[in-house]
């Protein structure tokens, strides 16, 4: 008897090979490919499998695709939602439906085409390729106001755990320290828990970076900056990086970058370690868009090879608060960081939904 088509899909093209086939799908930019799964089933099928993401990844042709978890104020639902770029057309927000609604606290981390999750719920890991979502071990120990970063494969988190420790002097005990926990995300194990004595307790961290494969860490209203050699297990105080609220900030080629509206009109600002005396500068070229746009809430993430995205919300017509997204792509002149606006467009017109995060992944 013969199978029904809902029980063996017919191939996408009869006369050619399933890997010659997958091949040619692995070369359609990703842009595509919502338009694509509209055409069968087995469209879908193979736009959803790893095994076209792992041949995308083989040639070497993979895109960066940028992700946003957005808060439904009115059902206090969180969803994530892709930048759909579409060539010669406005850029927008499309909720990805296969994806299931998560929790708005924790640390999202992106590793290749993944986004690893941390909080004392729940540990996860969302694959941005095929769209789904798995758990993965759960942290060794409680851990509070966490900031996380990979290096290498593997994600560090820093934050209060109740540890225990014993000092030099041979006394112990136990109680709440900095403490470092760090996942594999190759073998998806834990390794043994990393207490610090010698970083302030009490602290609450902002935000992380990673540059030249150093974690860059932040803490609130200026306090403290720390950079930690993961190979070395070797930190060293950055005061450099308190003269600014770095909070909502991306890394594009070793270089940080964040928004900073402090001033009336904001600016884009750049901080590059690789100088011989590193401190922050203002971006050139952005002066125009600027003065021109009121941003409010705003955050930048890496969208391509040097490129960011600059989200922010603002009052759009009849009073309507909406997000925006523009896309800078970023330059040198003389030593000095120029960037250019190549576009600006409203993503989302829902005046109810706050951006929580966003993340920057490879597929």
């Amino acid at each position: 008897m013969e199978q029904s088509p809902e029980q063996s899909p017919s191939p996408l093209f009869p006369s050619l090979p399933d890997d010659v086939t997958v091949d040619i799908v692995a070369r359609v930019p990703i842009s595509r490919y919502p338009t694509l799964s509209l055409v069968s089933r087995t469209f879908r099928k193979l736009i959803a499998s790893p095994k076209l993401y792992k041949r995308r990844s083989q040639l070497g042709i993979t895109e960066h695709r940028v992700y946003a978890l957005l808060y439904n104020r009115s059902t206090g639902d969180s969803r994530f939602h892709v930048l759909h770029r579409k060539p010669n057309s406005r850029n927008r927000l499309v909720v990805v439906g296969s994806l299931p609604p998560m929790s708005s606290i924790g640390s999202f981390v992106p590793v290749g085409s993944k986004t690893y999750v941390f909080n004392n719920l729940e540990s996860l890991s969302i694959d941005f390729a095929s769209h789904t979502v798995q758990s993965i071990p759960g942290m060794p120990q409680r851990m509070i106001n966490n900031v996380a970063s990979a290096v290498d494969g593997k994600v560090y988190l820093i934050g209060d755990s109740y540890c225990s420790f014993s000092d030099e002097d041979g006394s112990s005990g136990e109680g709440w320290m900095k403490a470092v926990m760090v996942f594999d995300t190759e073998a998806q194990t834990w390794e043994p828990v990393m207490v610090k004595h010698d970083l302030p307790y009490g602290d609450l961290w902002s935000d992380s970076a990673v540059m030249e494969g150093k974690l860059f860490f932040k803490s609130f209203r200026n306090q403290h900056a720390f950079a930690y050699e993961p190979r070395e297990d070797k930190w060293e105080l950055k005061e450099v990086l308190n003269a600014k609220e770095w909070k909502g900030a991306c890394v594009v080629d070793d270089v940080l970058y964040y928004h900073d509206r402090s001033g009336k009109a904001g600016v884009l600002m750049a901080f590059d370690p690789t100088k011989q005396s590193p401190c922050w500068s203002v971006v050139n070229g952005l002066e125009e868009f600027f003065a021109v746009e009121e941003t409010d809430r705003s955050r930048v993430v890496k969208c391509g090879e040097k490129m960011l995205a600059l989200f922010f919300t603002k009052i759009h017509d009849a009073k309507k608060k909406v997000l925006c997204c523009a896309e800078i792509a970023l330059g040198r002149r003389q030593g000095e960081i120029w960037d250019k606006v190549l576009s600006c467009d409203v993503v989302f017109e829902d005046g109810l939904f706050d951006m929580v995060k966003c993340a920057s992944v490879t597929v």
